[in-house]
């Protein structure tokens, strides 16, 4: 006779346990404390075998036979529901050790000894800011592309395309990560591609022409702000470097007896340690810098916070108290681009000298990256022809102003 909630709120404790038996194997177990047990007794592969589904009343007669229902669906599709109900307690588990968050963490930290401070620091405000409010939680094997091209559209709505494609560019970083560590069988970011607006480019303003150069050069000659801001901007140019290592530049990278600046991999773009030779010029501005700076530690110090380096403001807001349209004209990063030019088309260094000497990922014939020391006598004398060029523009400008 099938079970009633009647006859179970009713059934009594004995000394010895009481089996109240359904339908179709299902029967409850009545402890001698008064606890009740629903149980599933079925055969699978010829063997009989148990499976329990909770107590009553928290599981009630109807939900108890669901759960035997379901069982009896996966034994007729042949499959051991005991065994069914362990490998999805493993999948649910492994799941929750396996969301987003935690694997974008695992790849955070993989990557972290190969970038750059700046950024580790943009990595991580990502992360934090744009995906792991939306994707943390969910397991890994779940994210679907629907899912992330949501995620990507929302950056993208608020206007930050670079943003955007720099979130795909980490998106698909992490989930090839995932699959290479065997959490996911394929990288749902694959079918993103074209999924976003393009970027718009546009390159950051630069002069490029000799006699513009030299115009300028003699405006950072008469700056009159503070020596320290008057340094950076004099040697900005003899040394273009990414704007972001110069100022951070420390006085114990610098060694002037060798004429060298000695810049670690952890501050450099690409992750590799960069040598920069400091012809006469750039040594004679660093001695005069030093007797002010040189008991902090770095070289361009912050005028608010002496202990931490000038702000990243600090070398456009110079040249804009110049008069320098820093997004028409001439900006921070555009001392690379001046150097590059110049030093190709008007000195005729070689390119591959000049890349190295800007630090970008230059290979060799055999495919080898860039070496920090590659041809470095050779940049050493192109550096001094490069500041020698640099004095012989301004002393042009300045006889011109002259007349």
């Amino acid at each position: 006779m099938p079970l009633s909630d009647a006859r179970i709120r009713g059934a009594k404790a004995y000394i010895k346990p009481q089996k109240m038996f359904d339908e179709k194997g299902l029967f409850l177990l009545v402890k001698p404390n008064g606890s009740r047990y629903w149980h599933h007794k079925y055969r699978f592969a010829g063997k009989e075998k148990l499976i329990s589904y909770g107590t009553y009343p928290e599981v009630s007669l109807a939900e108890a036979r669901s759960c035997r229902e379901e069982s009896r669906r996966l034994l007729r599709e042949n499959i051991d529901p005991s065994a069914f109900r362990k490998a999805s307690a493993a999948a649910l588990n492994r799941a929750s050790k396996n969301t987003f968050s935690i694997i974008s963490a695992e790849w955070y930290q993989k990557q972290l000894p190969k970038w750059a401070n700046s950024t580790a620091k943009k990595r991580k405000q990502l992360l934090d800011n744009d995906l792991n409010g939306r994707l943390g939680t969910l397991p890994i094997e779940n994210i679907t592309t629907h899912e992330l091209l949501s995620v990507l559209q929302r950056i993208e709505d608020r206007g930050a395309i670079d943003t955007a494609h720099n979130a795909l560019q980490v998106l698909s970083q992490i989930f090839r990560y995932a699959k290479q560590s065997q959490r996911i069988d394929a990288n749902p970011t694959v079918d993103l591609k074209g999924a976003l607006r393009p970027i718009s480019t546009s390159h950051r303003a630069a002069i490029t022409e000799p006699r513009q150069l030299g115009d300028l050069l003699l405006k950072i000659e008469n700056y009159s702000g503070t020596l320290i801001v008057k340094r950076l901007l004099q040697l900005c140019p003899i040394l273009f470097q990414r704007p972001g290592e110069m100022i951070s530049a420390k006085w114990s990278e610098i060694d002037m007896d060798e004429a060298i600046w000695k810049i670690p991999a952890e501050k450099m773009k690409m992750g590799i340690a960069h040598e920069v030779p400091l012809p006469e010029q750039a040594i004679e501005l660093l001695k005069d810098l030093n007797q002010l700076t040189s008991h902090r530690e770095y070289v361009f110090p912050n005028a608010r916070n002496p202990r931490n380096h000038a702000s990243a403001a600090t070398i456009n807001s110079g040249l804009r108290k110049l008069g320098i349209d820093t997004k028409a004209q001439h900006c921070a990063h555009g001392f690379r681009a001046t150097a590059r030019t110049l030093l190709d088309e008007k000195l005729n260094f070689r390119i591959e000298w000049i890349e190295q000497q800007l630090a970008h990922q230059v290979r060799d014939s055999l495919g080898r990256a860039y070496n920090r020391t590659k041809h470095l006598p050779q940049r050493v004398e192109m550096m001094q022809q490069w500041a020698n060029y640099l004095d012989e523009l301004k002393l042009q400008a300045a006889a011109e102003n002259k007349v």
